[in-house]
């Protein structure tokens, strides 16, 4: 039979994206012929992974790609390396070309909420791989995933409010989905982020493996609590980052060790298989079917969240990816506490503020304290 093609666009390559076909396997690592999977993989690990404009189309038009390819069974998406799947925007192009450029800004977002949109409109299911770091627009791209399967050293969180924006480009609609409003609150306001014991205990995420081989044996994450689920006053720590000399002991550990992702991709590769032992039509309409609540927040809000990130460019997002791309390594972010003084005390914004507040990250006294001194 001749089939008809329905991609946009010729395939083609994206730089920071890669797209592969793997073969689907059984338990036993039996090829199984004739089905395959497709890896759409972030591919800018100096960056952890953050996506450029480029990177966005590479995803938008691999998603569709894979959605239309009739012998795939599920899209795995992932990052390169084992340091982070992705950290969301890339903050070099933010700082060097959006900030202060509301409507380029608008644009990109455009092309952002197409690919959150072509994720959550692909006619496979789609896996999210996490390999590492799941922050920023990271976390929402893999909240638009199906599943989400992750090695168990990898964090999961938000950027925003730190760094000049708000997580409107997902994080608000779909994590009260996952975690319940109070934890949502929690994590998209003051952006502490979670481990993936804890991702995995409050249901943001299916399945976690071990990633840190230490003299040859895969151990639990050692830098968290994975023994006991409440401490002496009662309270959850299952999770929770050790501390003190429980820390130092930790650390130590991680640096005899040696990452080794073979066990993530073993679980993925069982998840695809699963998938494959049911009837795809039905499975489809099962997926499309839950997709649709995340679907009736994200196609609400969108648009209005498009402007208003847009417009935030000129002002708080402007200082803060300058901050984050221009900082130290001692601090990335913007002083806070002087730009709300600052504005309570009815300054406008503008150049003059903007320098004012980044004074720290550049790693300069600020005016206000030179003055006292």
């Amino acid at each position: 039979m001749e089939f008809k093609d329905h991609d946009l666009v010729p395939p083609r390559d994206y730089e920071g994206v890669g797209y592969e076909e793997k073969p689907l396997k059984q338990p036993d690592g039996t090829v199984v012929e004739g089905l395959h999977t497709i890896w759409i993989t972030l591919d800018n690990p100096s960056q952890f992974n953050s996506y450029t404009t480029e990177m966005i189309k590479g995803v938008i038009l691999g998603m569709r790609r894979a959605s239309n390819d009739r012998a795939c069974v599920a899209v795995i998406f992932t990052g390169a390396g084992h340091k982070a799947f992705c950290t969301g925007g890339n903050t070099k192009e933010y700082a060097e070309y959006y900030a202060g450029r509301p409507e380029e800004y608008r644009q990109y977002m455009r092309l952002f909420n197409d690919m959150v949109t072509a994720i959550l409109h692909c006619d496979k299911p789609v896996i999210c791989r996490v390999n590492g770091m799941r922050i920023a627009g990271g976390q929402e791209i893999g909240m638009a995933c199906d599943f989400s399967v992750a090695q168990d050293m990898a964090l999961f969180g938000q950027a925003g409010p730190r760094h000049g924006s708000a997580p409107d480009g997902g994080s608000t609609d779909f994590l009260p989905l996952f975690v319940g409003i109070e934890a949502a609150m929690e994590s998209c306001t003051l952006c502490q982020p979670w481990s993936a014991h804890q991702a995995l205990r409050i249901g943001l995420i299916s399945k976690i493996v071990p990633a840190l081989k230490v003299d040859g044996k895969y151990v639990p994450n050692p830098l968290v609590v994975t023994d006991r689920w409440i401490d002496e006053s009662g309270r959850i720590v299952y999770g929770e980052r050790k501390k003190g000399a429980d820390a130092a002991a930790a650390k130590e550990i991680v640096k005899k060790g040696e990452m080794d992702l073979l066990l993530l991709d073993e679980t993925i590769e069982r998840f695809c298989y699963d998938i494959a032992m049911t009837m795809p039509a039905c499975i489809s309409k099962t997926i499309e079917s839950l997709r649709k609540h995340k679907l009736a927040h994200w196609d609400k809000n969108r648009e209005g969240n498009r402007s208003w990130l847009g417009l935030n460019m000129m002002t708080e997002a402007r200082a803060g990816f300058r901050a984050f791309n221009e900082g130290t390594r001692e601090c990335r972010e913007p002083d806070f506490l002087l730009l709300r003084r600052r504005l309570a005390e009815g300054a406008d914004w503008g150049e003059e503020l903007t320098e004012e507040v980044l004074a720290k990250a550049h790693g300069k006294v600020p005016k206000e304290e030179a003055a006292r001194s």
